[in-house]
């Protein structure tokens, strides 16, 4: 039996030879493969990961077909998840700057309204354009495409019924599984995606709900929680932890983001456990009480977010007639080269172990192919970036200071305020800092925090530097351009080794 990896580095020392014929001559594209036609590498599922292995195996002379059952590429992430919820967090920012900012900047506006169907439109229009752009990536590079649902049908064949109706099937020397995540459904409440909700009824909502209750304090509650709170709604946020963001987010930076997200006018319930819920036609309550235990209390809302974490999706595809296997949590259990206990079928993205994010999910897509055709692939599980896109951003990379206190790693902290940045200055925009993490003896970066705006974009350097193994002296010593956000960084890192100059 195959042990599930840990998360970490994936390098492969020595190359191994492919049994795959390498293509270097294109094939016309087809409709829909048969048993005739066998394929290379078959992939189930048509999202980040799968779309992604799909097109790095055209690229690669491959004959590729990807099954999607959803009719659209792109999976949740660009249909319900990452892409739609980026454009609502943007919209509804610049709404809410223009209605409490602007006048401060010298930008007076009278009459402003939310047209809340145009900003749907305006979502909508986004995820068109991309998931069109995907079909074209696709015939550019000679993938087949089958709109319809995969079920194993031997370890080599896969049945798939049609969305326009009927079936086919397809034989694949490789198969890769990439069939994703869906929410985790919360006990005694049942989703209509209307009064209780997941994060795709949270993008697509037609009224402002006058109260929101949202139960989870992770990213995904946090942003959709800031979308609607900034459009006026009145968000209550039921976290069970201590501190919100989740696990990984550092503990200085949980608080410092709750403090801002709390100015903003969201309210937050920590150590604090949802216990019922009562849905009516006209009302909805839901009852929580402390963690620990304590006094119940009754919390009336007009929508409920059930925002508690993502669940591995393999409903329907028949792995367990084969004998692939599943942990407790529903993961496929891999090696590291993404193998399961069947050799030839491997399995990224969501429904497999590590963080749930769709750039991790992008990385093992083009790794999965590079093992298939070179024998060796790479995803450093050490340098994922994780962005919480609130106002202000929260990002980080690498360990955090409870993570490495229970090493029992010596580290040194640098940190840099924004309120020191030229840059976030005259951008009247000074909340946030910068937080570094490196080793106490070898100075090499272990770990680095943002919050403020902007930290999405920093915490790609911060990546790279934990990727070649930089020193926080590294960093330092380059030279950031002026006036910019990014000085903060270089700032933060001249305070780990040595001393900031404009702090």
């Amino acid at each position: 039996m195959l042990k599930a990896f840990a998360p970490r580095a994936i390098r492969s020392t020595r190359p191994i030879k492919s049994n795959l014929a390498f293509r270097s001559s294109p094939f016309l594209l087809r409709t829909y493969a048969t048993e005739a036609e066998e394929q290379d590498v078959v992939i189930i599922g048509g999202g980040v990961a799968g779309y992604v292995a799909a097109i790095k195996a055209g690229q690669a002379g491959l004959k590729v077909t990807c099954i999607e059952k959803r009719g659209i590429l792109g999976g949740t992430c660009l249909n319900v998840g990452c892409i739609p919820s980026k454009s609502l967090l943007n919209n509804s920012a610049l709404f809410h700057q223009i209605q409490h900012d602007t006048k401060n900047r010298g930008i007076e506006v009278e009459g402003l309204k939310l047209n809340l169907q145009q900003m749907m439109k305006a979502k909508d229009t986004s995820v068109a354009g991309l998931t069109k752009g995907i079909e074209f990536l696709f015939k550019k590079n000679n993938v087949n495409y089958i709109r319809g649902t995969g079920a194993f049908k031997d370890e080599h064949t896969i049945d798939v019924n049609l969305i326009d109706g009927g079936e086919t099937s397809v034989k694949g020397k490789n198969i890769i599984i990439a069939t994703g995540s869906e929410a985790t459904p919360f006990p005694g409440l049942t989703i209509d995606e209307k009064k209780v909700i997941t994060s795709t009824g949270a993008i697509a909502l037609t009224d402002l709900p006058k109260k929101m209750v949202v139960i989870g304090g992770g990213i995904i509650g946090l942003e959709m929680a800031s979308v609607w709170s900034r459009l006026g709604t009145e968000v209550t946020i039921v976290e069970f932890l201590g501190q919100i963001g989740g696990p990984g987010m550092d503990a200085e930076i949980s608080k410092m983001a709750q403090k801002l997200l709390t100015k903003q006018g969201m309210k937050f319930k920590l150590n604090t456990k949802v216990t019922s819920g009562e849905v009516n036609a006209d009302s909805l309550k839901i009852h929580v009480e402390a963690a620990k235990g304590g006094k119940e209390e009754a919390l009336d809302a007009d929508v409920v977010l059930v925002a508690i974490g993502r669940r591995p999706y393999s409903a329907g595809l028949g792995f367990e007639k084969i004998g692939i296997e599943t942990d407790d949590k529903g993961r496929f259990i891999i090696d590291h080269e993404y193998r399961t206990k069947i050799p030839h079928i491997r399995v990224i993205g969501d429904c497999t172990f590590g963080p749930m994010l769709a750039h991790k999910a992008e990385e093992e897509g083009v790794a999965a192919i590079e093992y298939i055709t070179k024998g060796s692939g790479h995803v450093n599980y050490g340098a994922i970036p994780s962005v919480m896109y609130t106002h202000p951003e929260v990002a980080w990379v690498g360990q955090n200071e409870a993570e490495l206190k229970a090493q029992d790693v010596k580290y040194k902290v640098g940190t840099f305020p924004f309120s020191a940045n030229s840059r976030a200055k005259t951008n009247l925009d000074t909340d946030g800092m910068v937080k570094f993490l490196s080793d106490a003896e070898t100075d090499r970066i272990l770990g680095v925090h943002i919050v403020g705006s902007n930290a999405g974009e920093m915490i790609g350097e911060a990546t790279l530097a934990l990727e070649y193994g930089a020193s926080s002296e590294d960093v330092a010593r380059t030279s950031h351009a002026h006036p910019t956000l990014s000085e903060a960084f270089k700032e933060a890192a001249m305070a780990t080794y040595d001393k900031a100059i404009h702090f």
